[in-house]
């Protein structure tokens, strides 16, 4: 432990402050200033707005090139870099622009603004999500080509593409996010307060990460500090009335100088959701309490971030409709989760080269009790490392080398174990490089990782609650290529080429008993999963009109499923680990219409489409059906004090989804309304929104085909009115 915390403050020696300033003015093409224009200067987080005659200024900064994006609403965003040495002054001019603001993309090594990213990459801000929505995994699935498995309220897991669990790489504060996630009952397990925005990579992104980004990234990007030499307050509320539930959070952030912290609170309850019929679902309930912390440091050779967060819940496990109650009190089958995740990433300016650190250690403890009994009790510990050294050999040529791996035990606490204690040992290299042209990018990488796996022997031979001694060692090669264009002035096109591998989890490789409602056996026998991704995206924008299609087609040779193999225990049935080859294809495709001589209107609309096939001809499970998200909103001005106001219509259509597993039933179709109404106004020098929204309009009684209670016929929620509240002091 002595020696992590020596890698976390590592760079605190470094005591040598200098002035080195950068400052300047904002304006727009007629040299008006532009005032509260966000400047910031992503490679040491330190940013400042521009103040009443649009200047800005900032102390203590790296003598060297640095990148710095300006952006401000209604304005195209602008990303340059000042050799800060060289040009101590620097003004900027902004165009105007009618959509959504550039934003800097992180989840990818080079960190460009996404109109320059060789990957397409979604992202989406929070603060801009549907309030209505019940945890971050609803929110997220906004975006086309996410869905959500969900069991009730409380538990969401992401779906890119048809895939998910393992196959699904969660970051969170620039670590990877280990929670037994291959559970179905087992949801994303973080809260939405104190994070920023979601970035997802939909595609394999082994080489950036290694194991388990097979199918994909969600990369969570925790709120920024403040400002320089800024204090704020800000606290949040909502009220939601189909589970009778409270989600409030407060936090405090502060810069001065060199220094940053920032502190966040919250608590969310809710009861039993109620259906489109009006009847509660037993023990849907969900008790949630969070809290974040951040603290940096900057001088002009140093930069260091500091996270930790505290997280812990209390799920309602449903498995039938039974007592109608408005209760928030967790009973009868349950999960207790407690998660402790610090971080540290660090950043040393070298003349020639910049090198970044990011260590963390993440502890899990899940507990699920039956009527107060302790059934089962895991701990999950991972340490987290991730070594990158950034060289730039001119204008046009980047390359990044990289070590990165995690140290990962499994300990159990109680007799009834389903999973055997494990030690893993991850370790990965990687080298990517990035070539501007004058229309062209490429991007181009290779990785080798090599994971080991070692569990203990637990229990009699021969007996049911037996497990047998693993030792495993699995290799894997992968790397991808890519190739941005710019066609013209307003088409964009983008192709990349990537392999990726997953390595078994502990679940396919070694469970023994009864677990999610059925006996699972695992296979000790499990290749690695690995597969080949061709993804096509091609956009097209102008002043009025923006619109994009992507399409992909996914071979993944040995693919891991779970089937019954015929035999009962106890009234149930016994499923098995297999392997096999399968693909999945399909696309999304969308337009966003903003007409110049109507800036009060958006009219968005997106499909999205995927097909998932085992070689042997059958259906993968949980596929999603065919779906189509329209949304309409209206901008207005009621008066000098509520001069931004919103009214939004939103509306999702699901196909009938037939194409299914020989183990599952077809999904219904289904088409929702969602609408409503928001204010931006201060009291006195505070920043206040209000919004009321409310989902399911028409109180539709159905049921998802991604909902693990499916399978109990249980349906999802019906109307929800959401009350919401936010103040920045």
């Amino acid at each position: 432990m002595k020696y992590f915390f020596s890698i976390l403050f590592i760079g605190f020696s470094i005591s040598a402050f200098t002035q080195n300033t950068l400052s300047g003015k904002v304006t727009n093409i007629n040299n008006d200033p532009i005032i509260g224009a966000e400047i910031y200067l992503p490679q040491i987080h330190k940013g400042t707005i521009s103040d009443l005659e649009g200047k800005y200024e900032f102390h203590n900064l790296p003598k060297e090139k640095i990148d710095i994006v300006i952006s401000h609403i209604g304005y195209e965003t602008l990303k340059t870099s000042v050799n800060i040495s060289e040009t101590p002054v620097k003004d900027f001019v902004l165009n105007e622009s009618i959509f959504n603001m550039d934003e800097i993309i992180v989840s990818t090594p080079f960190n460009k603004l996404q109109s320059h990213n060789v990957m397409k990459v979604e992202n989406l801000k929070l603060i801009n999500a549907n309030v209505g929505a019940i945890n971050l995994t609803e929110k997220i699935s906004e975006i086309p080509g996410i869905t959500n498995i969900s069991t009730g309220n409380g538990i969401g897991k992401p779906v890119i593409r048809g895939l998910s669990g393992n196959r699904v790489l969660v970051y969170t504060q620039g670590i990877r996010y280990e929670n037994f996630q291959n559970g179905e009952k087992h949801g994303l397990g973080i809260n939405e307060s104190g994070i920023d925005n979601v970035e997802i990579i939909k595609g394999p992104a082994s080489l950036l990460y290694g194991s388990d980004a097979l199918g994909g990234v969600i990369y969570l990007v925790p709120e920024k500090f403040e400002n320089t030499n800024k204090t704020s307050v800000s606290a949040s509320s909502s009220f939601q009335s189909n589970a009778i539930g409270f989600n409030n959070s407060i936090g405090i952030k502060t810069t001065k100088n060199n220094f940053k912290f920032l502190a966040r609170g919250s608590y969310n309850t809710q009861s039993d959701y109620q259906t489109g019929e009006k009847i509660r679902v037993t023990n849907s309930r969900f008790n949630n309490k969070d809290f974040k912390a951040g603290f940096g440091f900057t001088n002009d050779k140093f930069d260091t971030d500091i996270r930790y967060n505290y997280n812990q819940s209390f799920n309602g496990i449903t498995h039938e409709i039974g007592e109608q109650s408005t209760s928030k009190e967790i009973k009868g089958l349950y999960q207790k989760i407690n998660n402790h995740i610090i971080s540290a990433k660090n950043t040393i300016y070298y003349n020639s080269f910049t090198l970044k650190t990011n260590i963390g250690f993440t502890h899990h403890n899940r507990n699920f009790f039956d009527n107060d009994v302790k059934k089962t009790d895991m701990n999950l510990n991972t340490f987290n490392y991730d070594i990158k050294t950034h060289l730039v050999n001119t204008g046009e040529f980047e390359t990044i080398f990289g070590v990165q791996g995690m140290y990962q035990t499994n300990k159990n606490f109680s007799d009834n174990i389903f999973l055997p204690d494990a030690t893993i040992f991850d370790l990965g290299a990687f080298i990517t490089s990035n070539y501007d042209l004058k229309n062209n990018t490429i991007q181009a990488g290779i990785r080798f990782d090599n994971r080991k796996i070692d569990t203990k022997e637990h229990g009699v031979e021969g007996t049911d609650t037996y497990f047998n001694a693993l030792d495993k060692n699995l290799n894997n090669v992968t790397g991808a290529i890519g190739l941005k264009s710019d066609l013209s002035k307003n088409f964009v096109s983008r192709i990349n080429l990537a392999l990726g591998f997953r390595a078994p989890n502990l679940s396919e490789l070694t469970s023994n008993g009864f677990h999610e409602g059925r006996f699972e056996f695992g296979n000790n026998d499990l290749k690695n999963e690995k597969n080949f991704q061709i993804d096509a995206n091609i956009e097209y924008s102008n002043k009025t009109i923006e619109f994009f299609i992507n399409g992909y087609y996914n071979r993944i040779k040995n693919y891991i499923y779970l089937e019954p193999n015929g035999v009962i225990i106890n009234n149930f049935d016994v499923f098995t680990y297999s392997q096999d080859d399968t693909k999945l294809y399909g696309g999304e495709f969308g337009f966003h219409l903003h007409p110049v001589k109507q800036k009060w209107i958006h009219l968005k609309s997106s499909g999205e489409s995927v097909t998932g096939k085992i070689d042997n001809g059958e259906d993968l499970p949980r596929i999603p059906g065919f779906t189509i998200k329209n949304n309409v909103k209206f901008e207005f001005k009621i008066s000098d004090h509520f001069n931004s106001n919103f009214f939004v219509i939103n509306n999702k259509n699901v196909f009938k989804q037939t194409k299914i597993s020989e183990h599952e039933d077809s999904g219904e179709a289904y088409s929702l309304f969602d609408i409503g109404f928001g204010s931006n106004f201060n009291i006195g020098k505070s920043a206040t929104t209000f919004s009321i929204n409310i989902n399911n309009l028409f109180n539709k009684n159905y049921v998802d085909h991604l909902s693990v209670l499916k399978e109990e016929n249980i349906a999802n929620a019906g109307r929800n009115v959401v009350f919401g509240l936010d103040i920045k002091l």
